[in-house]
C-alpha cells in the first residue's frame, strides 16, 4: 500500500511537470504568434501610410481603414503637431491565461507608424483576442491530455497491485505451507520449491526463508533452554538446590521405568530424623541447617558413584538413586552415609541424624511400588539405632508381608522399650521473663536399644502413634518422670510433660492418669502436662474432660505449639489453659517479622486478659530475646536460653 501510494504522489508530480512544461511550450507559441501578427500589422500599416499626406487622408477614412476592433484593440492617429486626430479604444479584456502570459512575456506591445512626410503619426495595439482564445484551449487541452497521462495509470495500477499483491500473497502463503512440511519431515526447501509450481515467484525468496529458518531454529533453541531453566527453577528445592519431588518422579519415569534399554540398580531413601525435634526446639533456622548438612554428607557419598542422582522428596526425606549398583554394592553406600552421620551427630550434639532405606530397581518398576518398598526399608532402619540403614531384598519380601513388615518389626522395637523401660530423660528450662512468672523444666524423652544405641524420637513417636501404642508410651514416660522426681527429691522444682492427643483423649488413660497423680498428690501439684494445640482441636470435649481432670488433680496444662491451628477466644474459655506456649515458627526472625510480632502481641494481652501465661520456644539468639521481653511474654526456651540436659 505504500508503494502505490508513492506511485501516485510520483504521478502527480509528473502530471503537474507536464502541465507546467505543456504551459510553458503553449505561451512561448502565443507570444511567437503574438509577435508575428504584430510585425505584419506594422508592415501593413507603414505601408499603408508610407506615401500618403494628411491632406490625401481623411478622419472618416483612416477610421474606416484601420480603426476596427476585430484588427486593433486600440489605434491612435496624430499629426505632425501630435494632435490626435482619431483615437479608438477596445474595452474587450483578454482571458485569464492569455492575459497571466502576456503580463509575463510582455508579448502585445503598443506599435508605432510614420510616413515619409513625417506629418501622419500612428500609434496601435493589435487585438490578439482570437489568439489568447487559442491559446487558453492549447492550454486546457494541454492540462486536460497530461492529466489523463498522468492518473489513468493510477487506476489501472490500483487494480495491478491488487492482482499482484493477491498473487504475491498465494505465493508466500504456499512458500510458508512448504517451510512448515519441509521442517516436519527434514527435507530441503530449495529442492521442495523446485518441484512446486512456484519455482520461478519463490526463487529469491528462499534465502530469505533459510535466514528465517535459522533464526527460527535459534529462537527455538533459547525458548527450550529457558523453559528447561524454569523447570529446573520450578523443580529444585530452595533450601538444598536439590531437584524435588516432581522432579524425581519425572526422572524415574523417563529413565527407569519407561526407559528403552535395560536398566538397573539401587535406590536408598534418607530421612532426617531429628527435623522435627530441631524445629520445635532449636528453631527453623537451626532446622534448615541441619537438612543442609545431611544433603552436602549424601551428595559426598553418592558422589563417588557414577550418573548418580540425589532429590530432597520432603521436608525430612532425600531419595538417592545409584544407576547399575547392585545391593551388595549399595551397602557400602549405606556403611560410608551411617560413618559420616554419626560424625555429624556427635559435631551437633543430636541424639540422631537420619535413617536409610535400600531397594533394588529395575526396568519397568512402578514408582508407587518400589516406593512403599523403600518406605518399608526405611521403617525397618529406624527401628535399629541412630543412623542405621537397611537393605530391603526381594527375598524378605517373599518372606514377609510387605505391606506390613517394617510395622511388624517397629512393633517389636517399640514393646521391648515399653517392657525394659529403656528411656532417658532429659529436661530443658524455661526461663522466666519477669520476677512473679512461673516457669518450669520440659522433660524430654529419648529412647534406647538393646545395644543402648538411641533411636530417632520422633520416628518412634509417629511409630507408636501409628501403631496405636502412644497410651503405652505415654504411660512409661509418666512412670519414669515421677520415679525420678521422687528419687532425685525435685519438691521444689516443675516439670513440664508431653502427653499425645490421643492419649489426653482416652478415657482409659485418663483415669489412670487421674489415679497415678493422686497415689502421688504432692508432685502432682508440681507437673505440667503439655498437649499440642492441634491435638486438643480434634476433639474439643474429650479435651476438656482431660483438662478439668488435670485441674482436678493439682497438675496445669500447657498448649504447645500455639498459633498453628484456628484458634478463637472460645477455646481459652471453653479449655482454661494454663500456659501457652507459642510454636517456633513465630519466634523465626521475629526481630524482622511485624507480623508476627503483632501476632504474639495480641495473644500475649488475650492470655493474660484470662491469666494464662505466654511462653516462646525455639529462641536462638539475643536478639530474639529481646524482642520477645518487648513484647511482654512471660518465658522463653530454645537453645540460646540452655540445651537439653541430663536430669
Amino acid at each position: 500500500m505504500a508503494g502505490f501510494k508513492k506511485l501516485i504522489f510520483i504521478q502527480l508530480i509528473s502530471w503537474l511537470l507536464f502541465t507546467v512544461l505543456g504551459g510553458y511550450l503553449v505561451a512561448l507559441s502565443f507570444d511567437s504568434s503574438v509577435s508575428d501578427t504584430q510585425k505584419k500589422a506594422q508592415l501593413t500599416v507603414n505601408s499603408y501610410i508610407s506615401d500618403l499626406t494628411m491632406d490625401d487622408l481623411s478622419a472618416e477614412k483612416i477610421q474606416r481603414t484601420f480603426a476596427d476592433a476585430s484588427i486593433f484593440s486600440s489605434f491612435t492617429l496624430r499629426d505632425h503637431a501630435g494632435k490626435t486626430l482619431v483615437a479608438v479604444q477596445s474595452s474587450e479584456s483578454l482571458p485569464l491565461l492569455a492575459e497571466m502570459v502576456n503580463s509575463s512575456f510582455n508579448s502585445i506591445r503598443p506599435q508605432f507608424a510614420v510616413n515619409n512626410a513625417s506629418d501622419i503619426k500612428v500609434e496601435f495595439t493589435i487585438n490578439a483576442q482570437s489568439l489568447a482564445n487559442l491559446m487558453q484551449q492549447a492550454m486546457f487541452v494541454v492540462i486536460l491530455v497530461s492529466g489523463l497521462i498522468a492518473l489513468l495509470p493510477i487506476f489501472f495500477m490500483k487494480s495491478m497491485f491488487k492482482r499482484l499483491n493477491r498473487k504475491i500473497s498465494t505465493t508466500i502463503a504456499d512458500i510458508v505451507d512448504i517451510y512448515i512440511n519441509q521442517n516436519q519431515v527434514g527435507g530441503d526447501l530449495e529442492q521442495a520449491i523446485d518441484t512446486s509450481r512456484i519455482k520461478k515467484l519463490s526463487k529469491d525468496l528462499i534465502p530469505s526463508f533459510n535466514r528465517l529458518s535459522h533464526f527460527l531454529q535459534t529462537k527455538h533453541d533459547d525458548i527450550q533452554n529457558n523453559a528447561l531453566n524454569i523447570k529446573k527453577e520450578a523443580y529444585k528445592d530452595v533450601v538444598t538446590n536439590l531437584g524435588n519431588r516432581n522432579m524425581f518422579v519425572e526422572y524415574y519415569e523417563k529413565n527407569i521405568e519407561n526407559s528403552d534399554k535395560s536398566t538397573f540398580g539401587s535406590l536408598a531413601m534418607v530421612r532426617c530424623s531429628e527435623l522435627q525435634a530441631i524445629n520445635q526446639t532449636r528453631g527453623y533456622q537451626k532446622g534448615d541447617e541441619y537438612v543442609k548438612g545431611v544433603a552436602d554428607i549424601i551428595k559426598h557419598i553418592s558422589g563417588t558413584y557414577t550418573n548418580s542422582q540425589v532429590f530432597r522428596l520432603n521436608s525430612s526425606d532425600f531419595a538417592v538413586v545409584l544407576p547399575n549398583t547392585p545391593l551388595k554394592e549399595a551397602e557400602r553406600f549405606g556403611d560410608n552415609l551411617q560413618s559420616r552421620f554419626t560424625q555429624y551427630q556427635q559435631n551437633q550434639e543430636l541424639s540422631s541424624v537420619a535413617n536409610t532405606g535400600i531397594v533394588g530397581y529395575e526396568k519397568g518398576k512402578p514408582l508407587g511400588e518400589l516406593l512403599s518398598v523403600v518406605d518399608n526399608a526405611m521403617s525397618m532402619a529406624q527401628s535399629k539405632q541412630a543412623n542405621a540403614w537397611h537393605v530391603q531384598r526381594e527375598t524378605d519380601l517373599v518372606n514377609n508381608a510387605s505391606a506390613g513388615f517394617g510395622n511388624q518389626n517397629w512393633r517389636k522395637v517399640i514393646n521391648e522399650v515399653i517392657e525394659a523401660k529403656r528411656v532417658h530423660l532429659v529436661m530443658q528450662n524455661i526461663m522466666p521473663v519477669g520476677k512473679s512468672v512461673k516457669a518450669y523444666a520440659e522433660i524430654q524423652v529419648r529412647f534406647k536399644t538393646a545395644e543402648n544405641q538411641t533411636l530417632p524420637t520422633a520416628s518412634f513417636l509417629a511409630m507408636a502413634e501409628k501403631l496405636e501404642m502412644a497410651m503405652e508410651i505415654d504411660r512409661l514416660i509418666i512412670d519414669t518422670t515421677l520415679d525420678k522426681i521422687k528419687t532425685r527429691n525435685f519438691s521444689e522444682k516443675f516439670f513440664g510433660i508431653n502427653v499425645t492427643a490421643s492419649s489426653a483423649h482416652n478415657d482409659q488413660f485418663v483415669i489412670w492418669l487421674e489415679r497415678r497423680l493422686l497415689k502421688d498428690s504432692n508432685i502432682a501439684s508440681k507437673l505440667i502436662f503439655e498437649v499440642s494445640e492441634f491435638g486438643l482441636q480434634q476433639n474439643i470435649k474429650a479435651s476438656k474432660r482431660f483438662i478439668d481432670m488435670v485441674h482436678r488433680v493439682g497438675a496445669r496444662i500447657t498448649v504447645e505449639r500455639f498459633g498453628v491451628g484456628l484458634t478463637s477466644f472460645k477455646f481459652f474459655r471453653d479449655l482454661k489453659p494454663d500456659f501457652i506456649k507459642m510454636d517456633a515458627s513465630y519466634t523465626r526472625g521475629l526481630e524482622e517479622d511485624k507480623n508476627n510480632q503483632y501476632f504474639m502481641r495480641l495473644m500475649v494481652d488475650l492470655a493474660h486478659r484470662i491469666g494464662v501465661s505466654v511462653f516462646a520456644e525455639g529462641v536462638e539468639s539475643q536478639e530474639e530475646k529481646h524482642i520477645i521481653e518487648t513484647l511482654c511474654l512471660d518465658g522463653v526456651q530454645g537453645y540460646y536460653i540452655e540445651k537439653p540436659k541430663d536430669i
